[in-house]
């Protein structure tokens, strides 16, 4: 009788040693959490090409698929033949101050000769006064048409301006309509699928960068001033029912206004009604998921 007494109170002592060891002692707990970004649609129509899937792993920049640029496209050949019409109509000045640069040209050779025969008074000063009057006459209606060529092509480019500016617009719209992943990460969520209508601003999909991860837990004011930020600290996540793994995290954010304690979220004061949020980070090998229960150890 006595030996199963002893026996008994060993196995009490040896269930006692194991459940301690499986529930270490801890100072906070809390939920993995992760910046989540939705991409979302820039352009408008029907999507003919979309190659992701949940789970899967994008690199920043990789390609996607695309929003059907047909009309897009029309448009920009539309505006580029407008352009074309448009700039075609700028006076050729060189043709048209030809012949005026010509006949100078013969009136400034007349002057030469009729200002040496003046000098030898061959001719009567009149003769020479005269071809000076026609250069100076041809001089100036080749300025006033060169000014003129010149307003008319200025108004010209004025009135391309805009549609270049449409063109550049449609040009953006065009390089909007490709899909190119923003950020580094895992696909948590997809919204949409070859051949539906995308809008812009309508929700393609979500993902966030899991290489690493952030543990928001919540501290009693006690322990408030044992933590500090950029401290190390221990993380336990369940591995099994008998074990937990151990990670290394960093406190990268402390809120500074309490809050009321979470009913999901237990701290190592029970007793307090007012908490503190804090995020630590954690480097993830791939074990830790979003939604897991994490314990703090600080």
């Amino acid at each position: 009788m006595n030996n199963a007494i002893r026996f008994f109170a060993g196995c009490l002592i040896v269930i006692t040693i194991l459940s301690c060891s499986k529930e270490p002692a801890f100072d906070a707990t809390g939920t993995f959490e992760a910046i989540e970004t939705i991409v979302s649609s820039e352009g408008s129509g029907v999507i003919k090409e979309f190659q992701l899937e949940e789970g899967q792993e994008l690199s920043k920049g990789q390609y996607i698929g695309y929003v059907d640029t047909i009309q897009l496209y029309l448009k920009m050949k539309q505006l580029e033949a407008q352009v074309k019409s448009t700039i075609s109509q700028k006076p050729d000045i060189n043709s048209q101050i030809a012949s005026l640069k010509a006949q100078k040209k013969a009136a400034e050779k007349d002057k030469e000769r009729y200002t040496d025969l003046a000098k030898e008074d061959a001719i009567p000063q009149k003769q020479l006064d005269d071809i000076n009057a026609e250069v100076a006459v041809l001089q100036g209606q080749l300025d006033a048409l060169n000014s003129s060529l010149n307003i008319t092509t200025k108004g010209i480019s004025l009135q391309a301006n805009p549609i270049t500016i449409q063109i550049d617009q449609v040009k953006d719209q065009l390089k909007k309509s490709i899909i190119h992943n923003p950020i580094q990460g895992t696909v948590l969520s997809k919204y949409v699928e070859p051949n539906e209508i995308a809008s812009i601003g309508k929700p393609l999909y979500k993902i966030a960068d899991l290489s690493t991860i952030i543990l928001r837990a919540y501290i009693t004011g006690n322990q408030l001033p044992l933590v500090k930020l950029n401290q190390k600290v221990k993380v336990l996540v369940d591995a099994d029912k008998e074990s937990y793994k151990e990670y290394s995290g960093v406190i990268e954010w402390v809120n500074s206004k309490a809050e009321f304690t979470p009913k999901t979220i237990q701290t190592k004061d029970e007793r307090a009604n007012l908490v503190y949020a804090i995020k630590i980070r954690v480097k993830n090998d791939g074990f830790l998921k979003i939604g897991m229960y994490g314990e703090v150890k600080l």
